[in-house]
């Protein structure tokens, strides 16, 4: 692993159980075509060449099956960290046991095990610029906020994106943002939206190659015909364009 000047360190979530992909395997221990969804995630991640220590945080359940897998001995990967019952403990938990020679944090669901290197490497680009970014991809669908079946609100479909993962984003934000969250008793359903409560902007980038998340069972059949199709194309992959 080659990282760069200003060091970088993944945490990997994988403490997730997975109820609705309906299976009796944590969901970061899935396997598809041959390797489990969180080795593929951290394989991704070494193959950027942009992250110098990568940290899995897991149930403390699951540790024997990570030890079964061998992923220790990839340069850069660490013991894993047992995360807690939300993000947020997870993640208070994953920055704790980072060295203080980390300056940068990225954040990756290991359900996202499709994501593009390339796009790793674009997404760290940009929130070198600015501070935090995180890889996204434009809404394709009409969006409405609802509550109990009655429609509230229709968004301007050009103005949303979804969001994905890796999220880069500088420590000291980040560990600011979980603090003052934590004081608030304010929960996130990702990392960048505590980050936006402080103020801190936040940039978007495009992921240049499919990167969805593994909910449910369809999610696998749809993750296994990405990956036959990318035998044909190159697997590095480069992000697109950046949001406004």
């Amino acid at each position: 692993m080659m990282p760069s000047p200003d060091p970088v360190a993944a945490l990997v979530l994988g403490a997730g159980r997975g109820e609705r992909l309906g299976l009796d395997i944590p969901k970061a221990f899935v396997p598809l075509a041959g390797r489990t969804l969180i080795e593929r995630s951290i394989r991704a991640l070494v193959a950027s060449r942009e992250i110098g220590l990568i940290v899995p945080v897991l149930a403390a359940e699951d540790l024997g099956r990570w030890r079964d897998l061998g992923l220790e001995s990839i340069d850069g990967v660490s013991e894993p960290v047992v995360g807690g019952a939300e993000r947020q403990d997870s993640m208070q938990a994953g920055l704790a046991s980072l060295p203080d020679r980390i300056e940068w944090v990225a954040v990756h669901d290991a359900a996202r095990c499709l994501v593009a290197p390339g796009d790793v490497r674009s997404v760290v680009g940009a929130a070198r610029e600015c501070g935090a970014a995180i890889l996204g991809e434009p809404a394709r669908d009409t969006i409405k906020r609802v509550l109990e079946g009655r429609i509230l609100e229709t968004f301007d479909r050009e103005a949303c994106w979804v969001a994905q993962t890796p999220q880069v984003i500088r420590r000291d934000w980040l560990a600011e943002a979980i603090a003052v969250a934590g004081r608030e008793e304010r929960m996130a359903t990702d990392d960048a939206q505590w980050v936006e409560w402080t103020g801190h902007a936040v940039r978007i980038v495009e992921s240049a190659q499919p990167n969805p998340k593994i909910t449910r069972k369809e999610d696998l059949v749809i993750a296994e015909a990405l990956l036959s199709r990318a035998m044909s194309v190159p697997e590095d992959g480069a992000a697109g364009r950046t949001g406004p």
